[in-house]
């Protein structure tokens, strides 16, 4: 977090320095433009007498100035003369006035003497008029006399008729004498390779994986914009975020909204939400669907949602349905229910899985249970984890058991917790306590206080009883399923603080058994209440705990009833514990409830005295 800080607390990258200013480039073009004219005069002397290069050269010099009248003269006359130049630049003149069979005519005179040029000019000649054999012979022509452009288009060619092996030899030619488009390409190639390799030969997709780094790198040093971002695509999975940052930023500033899409998640990660606000827009307004999202995410955050609808609408308009699905949310947020479900719908019919799983949610809400359920399997079908667990919760309130079972188990395969424990409770009571324990590990792993109750009551079940612990001795170690407990009751988990208070009080620790009490008492647990007035008792706090007894009798703790009559009987208030005795014979459980029909019938006998 320090590189990013340091990187991205201006909102800008570091450029090199040593730049040109405004004023030297423009004194660097006077003197190119007088050394060009000085040398116009020196060529022309030189044709003048007749000097043939000169002629070829002054020609190349007006045709690439567009004056191609006074270019063709020049260019004709050394043609005649021999020069092979002067006929593959005659060859290109004419074509761009769009004499294509003249110029063919004079780009095999020149191939014919050994143009490389001319060969590569003829074969795209050939190409674009269907004669790829043609094509081939030239182009190789071009390219086995080095000519980088003439391997480039013969490795297109190849491609192109699906030939891999050539393509991808004339490529690498092409890319290794500084061609940027076939680096990339090449590229592109490996990276695809390295993805389709399985675990079988994870060694080849590494050296695949690292060549096509080194070829995306050697096209965006050469200006590719989209090496450039797949460079930075790179580095960002890698973490190197500063690195990076500069490819990103150099491909968008030569236009390529994706890399001015990436760099404002990257200046967002690292906190500078301005500046990835600026780059985020130059992308969206370049039609960049994503960056139209991450706008309008930045707006609804910002309460701003008119602006944060306009950008998602323009997502959608991009294609991107995330834009649909935002939108429904959005409106889902605000209440309009029926909005919510047309975007939702649109984005669903689009294919968006969670937009399918999210108008589910929707139609069940509002009873139409049919009409959810199969939006929630096409969610699931296209990979949901959300749906998955959904249908199993639809399932399982039809009593549909196996059907259930089955989407908890694909859901929690994929790692959704709560699957994971329904999973692990439906194992529990089919017997199959192995099993129930693996879904239960998962499920507390991922965070269920619940799972990782249920697992320590599974331990808990199989350990075998524990020594009577006696005063002076140290206290044991905890347990594994000692140490879900304390997991689950630290997330809150009622029952489990409950069983933390009572193993700490078998351990002779009061102050820890108190402590978990207390808290289960105060969140509701009633058997927290009764236990922790009977710590109390035993400790001398009979007040306390008659205080604490009543909050669980008054929840429906027949025990705690029952102890509350005993007291008051104690004190001499009989008919305060008549009416304890009373409510313990209501709440039972059955003993209770036996003991407390004595101490109520005594105490009316001795009331009626």
């Amino acid at each position: 977090m320090g590189d990013m800080a340091n990187l991205f607390g201006t909102g800008r990258f570091a450029q090199p320095s040593g730049q040109p200013s405004d004023r030297e480039e423009a004194a660097d073009e006077a003197q190119e433009a007088a050394d060009e004219a000085a040398e116009e005069v020196r060529l022309r002397l030189a044709v003048d007498g007749g000097d043939v290069e000169a002629m070829s050269v002054l020609g190349a010099l007006l045709l690439r100035r567009g004056d191609f009248d006074g270019a063709e003269s020049h260019l004709r006359a050394a043609t005649a003369a021999g020069d092979r130049a002067a006929a593959n630049n005659l060859g290109v003149l004419l074509h761009q006035r769009g004499y294509a069979d003249e110029a063919a005519g004079w780009w095999r005179i020149a191939a014919v003497a050994g143009s490389a040029a001319a060969a590569h000019a003829l074969g795209r000649h050939f190409r674009e008029r269907g004669d790829e054999p043609a094509a081939e012979y030239w182009l190789c022509q071009s390219a086995e006399q080095g000519h980088v452009l003439g391997a480039y288009a013969l490795a297109d060619l190849l491609e192109h008729r699906g030939d891999g092996t050539g393509s991808a030899r004339w490529m690498r030619v092409a890319a290794e004498h500084g061609h940027r488009e076939a680096a990339y390409r090449l590229a592109r190639t490996l990276d695809r390779r390295a993805g389709r390799r399985d675990g079988g030969d994870d060694k080849a997709a590494a050296l695949a994986a690292d060549e096509a780094e080194q070829w995306y790198r050697q096209a965006a040093a050469r200006g590719h914009r989209r090496g450039a971002l797949h460079l930075g695509t790179i580095l960002e999975k890698r973490g190197e975020l500063k690195e990076a940052g500069r490819w990103y930023l150099t491909s968008a500033k030569d236009g390529e909204a994706r890399a001015a899409c990436a760099l404002g998640f990257l200046l967002r990660d690292a906190g500078d939400t301005e500046s990835a606000a600026v780059w985020w827009l130059r992308a969206a307004q370049d039609g960049d669907g994503n960056a139209a999202n991450a706008l309008g995410a930045l707006h609804a955050e910002r309460g701003e949602t008119q602006t944060a609808e306009r950008w998602y609408r323009a997502a959608m308009d991009a294609g991107d349905d995330n834009g649909a699905y935002n939108l429904g949310l959005l409106c889902a947020e605000q209440g309009r229910t029926t909005q919510a479900e047309q975007w939702y719908r649109r984005a669903a019919y689009a294919g968006h899985r969670e937009a399918s799983n999210a108008l589910a949610i929707l139609l069940l809400r509002a009873g139409d249970e049919a009409g959810a359920e199969p939006w929630f399997s096409k969610a699931a079908e296209a990979g949901s984890v959300d749906a998955a667990f959904n249908l199993g919760i639809l399932h399982a309130g039809r009593s549909e058991e196996r059907a259930a079972l089955r989407w908890y188990e694909r859901a929690a395969a994929a790692g959704h917790t709560e699957a994971a424990l329904q999973v692990g409770m439906a194992r529990l009571r089919g017997g199959d306590e192995r099993e129930a324990e693996r879904f239960l590990r998962c499920a507390a792993g991922g965070g269920s206080a619940e799972a990782a109750y249920r697992l320590a009551t599974v331990l808990d079940a199989r350990r075998p009883p524990a020594p009577a612990h006696e005063l002076g001795e140290p206290a044991q170690e905890k347990s594994e399923c000692e140490e879900w407990y304390e997991r689950a009751a630290s997330q809150g988990h009622r029952r489990a603080q409950v069983r933390v208070g009572m193993l700490a009080a078998a351990r002779g620790d009061v102050v820890e058994a108190a402590r978990w009490y207390r808290q289960a008492a105060e969140a509701g647990s009633r058997n927290g209440a009764f236990n922790l007035g009977l710590l109390l008792a035993r400790e001398g706090s009979e007040p306390e705990a008659v205080v604490w007894w009543r909050r669980a009798a008054d929840a429906g703790h027949g025990r705690a009833a029952l102890r509350l009559a005993l007291v008051f009987a104690r004190r001499g208030e009989l008919a305060e514990g008549q009416r304890w005795a009373d409510l313990a014979v209501s709440l039972g459980p059955a003993e209770v409830g036996e003991r407390a029909a004595r101490l109520r019938d005594a105490l009316r006998q001795e009331l009626s005295a």
